[in-house]
């Protein structure tokens, strides 16, 4: 091998290594412009940017309350982030992550309204588990009607989302509505065997944070360091080739999206047992219960490069930016549409920025370099 091979190789072996980290850049500079973009915005209602991203940033990662606010943020973003990344590295598209959390919370409440003596240490589980079944479920029926039907997964959990926003007002108007309490659509106060453990630091921060990192930790394991996960990811990136190999590709795209919608799921039960009420809501319609938790967790998950690890980093920025935006609202006293329109715009610019990011981490490897060379 001659001196150039060598150091192309070297050069080769390095990119492998910082590809995950190259990948980061991209989005991060995209968050950056759209940043600029949102002082210009910030200065057209008379307000001071700097002013209003410094209180952005104190009121997400100013101090124990603070961090604690925006990891309670950032812990749907994750659990749903992870499911996304199940689905898209199977290549499906799972838009349906608003009503997969809400199917999973529906079911939690069932089982914590049917067992409500059960001691604390085996409810929690349960409810937990009984989420990820609700979400699951709802997520392997548009993923079966992909496989076996041809029906395209976007449309069709888009409606699945609609269809579990009036499930749950359903529920709430007349089978799980509080018994005897003015017509509001909420459940009894749930049992307290059944909510979420409160964690030393004398925060708001529950165990719900430590079930979303162990989700993400076991999509990790799942999609690299399984067999199933080697399948997912090679129906992915070809399914055609995959069935020609013997895979059951109907299978694994069905599989997809009920991990995906599991995740989800884990979600909804978390927004109930973690909540200040401990009860299901549905008062404001799904969007209040889900806090587009279904739509951002996709952004967390192509942020973080469709990662399960990486999205637990991304969940939290975009945490920050939930929980700071509160902040910032009431620091400089801009309209509360501004502040999400803030959020919108990162999301566009990350978005867009993923063809470009795509291109960053192929150069990083030398493949730009070795089609130079055919």
């Amino acid at each position: 091998m001659t001196d150039n091979q060598q150091r192309f190789s070297s050069g080769l072996d390095i990119g492998r290594l910082l590809r995950p980290f190259a990948g980061l850049v991209v989005p991060a500079g995209a968050v950056i412009a759209a940043l600029a973009v949102g002082a210009i915005l910030l200065g057209v209602f008379g307000a001071n940017p700097l002013t209003g991203y410094r209180e952005l940033f104190t009121g997400a990662f100013g101090g124990p309350d603070e961090l604690a606010a925006t990891a309670l943020k950032s812990t749907p973003l994750m659990l749903v982030g992870v499911g996304i990344c199940i689905a898209f590295r199977t290549g499906v598209i799972n838009i349906g992550g608003e009503g997969q959390i809400i199917m999973g919370a529906i079911l939690a409440t069932v089982v914590a309204l049917a067992l409500p003596d059960v001691p604390r240490p085996i409810l929690v589980p349960l409810v937990m588990i009984a989420g990820g079944i609700g979400g699951g479920i709802w997520g392997a029926i548009p993923g079966a009607l992909k496989a076996y039907s041809g029906v395209n997964e976007i449309l069709s959990t888009i409606m699945m989302n609609i269809i579990a926003g009036f499930f749950m007002s359903f529920l709430l108007e007349d089978w799980l509505i509080e018994p005897g309490a003015i017509k509001i659509q909420q459940t009894k106060r749930l049992s307290q065997n059944a909510d979420l453990p409160i964690l030393p630091g004398g925060t708001r921060l529950h165990l719900g944070i430590v079930v979303a990192l162990i989700v993400a930790i076991l999509g990790y394991l799942l999609l690299f360091r399984s067999s199933l996960g080697m399948r997912l990811r090679a129906v992915g990136h070809n399914p055609h080739a995959s069935r020609a190999a013997g895979m059951k590709v109907e299978l694994s795209i069905t599989q997809a999206l009920a991990f995906s919608g599991a995740c989800a799921g884990i979600a909804g039960a978390v927004l109930v047992f973690g909540s200040e009420s401990h009860r299901l809501i549905g008062e404001g319609g799904a969007l209040a219960f889900t806090q587009s938790a279904g739509f951002n967790g996709i952004v967390t998950a192509l942020f973080g490069g469709l990662h399960p690890l990486f999205t637990v980093l991304s969940s939290y920025l975009f945490g920050g930016m939930l929980a700071g935006g509160i902040s910032l609202q009431r620091a400089v006293q801009v309209p509360q549409a501004l502040v999400i329109a803030l959020n919108g715009v990162v999301v566009v610019f990350v978005v867009g920025s993923l063809k470009l990011r795509t291109r960053v981490q192929r150069w990083v490897e030398g493949d730009i370099q070795m089609e130079d060379r055919a």
